[in-house]
């Protein structure tokens, strides 16, 4: 399924064949300013207005791949809106970096360390998942989580905020995905085969109001990180999407529901335009909050990526009479000025690449990816826990799916014993914590989601 809305790279040509290959001298010259720009500066700006105090951000822009090394920083800009308390969104404030980190093997080099992103990604959200819910805490989170090393940004995201992309040609690309049960029928179907009730709540009358929501619990999301409460079956396995911008920038606008229930991408990216970072993110938290009033925590974060200003332009060629732009996934006509430009000129080719995209909620499919490497993961260690294990002890993660048959045990990622009962719990195979269940006092009803 896809999730970009305009402009798109990794296809050949169109079926009008009206696309014509750039000359060979143009394709050097923009490979050679590239490597010229290096890395974007990156300039952010945070609003936020509290309705209940359950929206959390995490902004850290000196990051390492290797500890000390500044060549090898990179940045996050994190969302977590919580729920039925702040207990799960704060730990993930506090713990899902640091989870992720550790599960992408040393000694990397860059390529590979962005190969390895993605699958880090899933073992991160589930191993937090995992810890938080053993604390039996009635508490979940959504979680949009943005990493940006160079012109790569990869975006991992649960539940109902979101993340968009602004290209530089004023392309809009969705970078995450909504994960309430009445905009996504496939999870719907997931939820009620892994042991879930889906529907609405009912008046004494017998009419039906509000959302689609899971039972017990009543949370409206598919997917979070936390929610002990309402089952495992509401998983905390994200969609992942990876992508390449062109030397030219972009602008991301990372939002919690309290905006996306208000505005549109496109009227987010209207009120905001001509406006650095800062300014851009209050103007739409401010026109969300005028449209319908304070109704939610309402958070935004926009973070610009724009070449360095010590870099001279490139030019790009005029295009050829003919020649289009190829509209990837859902065809929309970009807008006529992209937010970001009142700060640098654009600096060549506008095509954003897709490196990589999976929203699959199988957990060995997100674990058993394959990289340009062979050995992304070591034999004797749980590929999301991180736990060391002794021979004989480990799990593959294919064990109890139909492809067991043809796996040999040893054939990883595997699963410490831990986390391949969490597996099966998030696929309905097990009971979901009915012990925890018996023991607490839960709400039956997440109303604030």
């Amino acid at each position: 399924m896809s999730s970009m809305v305009g402009t798109g790279a990794g296809q050949a040509g169109s079926a009008e064949g009206d696309w014509m290959m750039p000359p060979l001298s143009v394709l050097l010259k923009r490979e050679l300013t590239s490597e010229k720009i290096g890395k974007p500066d990156i300039l952010h700006g945070l609003a936020s207005r509290s309705k209940k105090g359950e929206d959390l951000t995490f902004l850290k822009t000196e990051c390492q791949r290797v500890p000390g090394n500044g060549a090898t920083t990179f940045s996050v800009f994190a969302l977590f809106d919580g729920h039925n308390g702040l207990a799960a969104a704060i730990y993930a404030k506090e713990n899902l970096l640091n989870n992720i980190l550790c599960a992408i093997p040393s000694g990397l080099t860059r390529d590979e360390w962005l190969a390895a992103l993605p699958r880090a990604l899933v073992a991160g959200f589930v191993k937090t998942d995992k810890d938080f819910q053993d604390k039996a805490e009635p508490s979940g989170t959504t979680v949009t989580f943005v990493i940006i090393d160079g012109w790569a940004v990869t975006v991992a995201s649960v539940g109902d905020s979101r993340c968009i992309l602004e290209s530089a040609d004023g392309s809009l690309y969705l970078l995450s995905a909504d994960h309430r049960l009445d905009e996504n029928k496939e999870e719907v179907e997931r939820v009620t085969a892994s042991g879930g009730e889906v529907g609405r709540l009912y008046l004494a009358c017998g009419a039906e109001i509000g959302p689609l929501r899971c039972w017990p619990g009543g949370l409206c999301l598919s997917r979070s990180i936390g929610d002990v409460d309402v089952g495992e079956f509401i998983i905390p396995i994200p969609h992942v999407k990876q992508v390449k911008l062109s030397n030219a920038g972009g602008r991301l606008i990372i939002s919690s529901d309290g905006v996306w229930d208000v505005l549109t991408f496109e009227s987010a990216l209207n009120c905001s335009r001509g406006h650095p970072a800062d300014i851009a993110a209050n103007k739409i938290v401010t026109e969300a909050v005028l449209v319908k009033g304070l109704r939610d925590d309402t958070t935004c974060i926009v973070v610009d990526l724009l070449p360095p200003e010590n870099i001279s332009p490139f030019v790009s060629q005029p295009k050829k009479k003919g020649m289009r732009v190829l509209k990837n996934m859902f065809h929309k006509k970009p807008y006529d000025s992209p937010s970001h430009l009142f700060v640098r000129n654009y600096f060549g080719p506008y095509a954003v690449e897709e490196l990589f995209e999976d929203g699959s909620a199988v957990l060995a499919q997100r674990l058993n990816m394959v990289y340009p490497i062979c050995n992304m993961f070591k034999l004797l260690v749980c590929a999301v826990c991180q736990v060391e294990m002794k021979p004989g002890e480990g799990i593959s993660v294919h064990a109890g799916s139909l492809k067991s048959g043809r796996v040999c045990l040893w054939e990883g990622p595997l699963l410490c014993q831990s986390c391949q009962f969490k597996k099966e719990a998030m696929e309905g195979k097990r009971p979901s914590r009915s012990k925890i269940q018996d023991m607490f006092f839960f709400p039956t009803c997440h109303a604030v989601k």
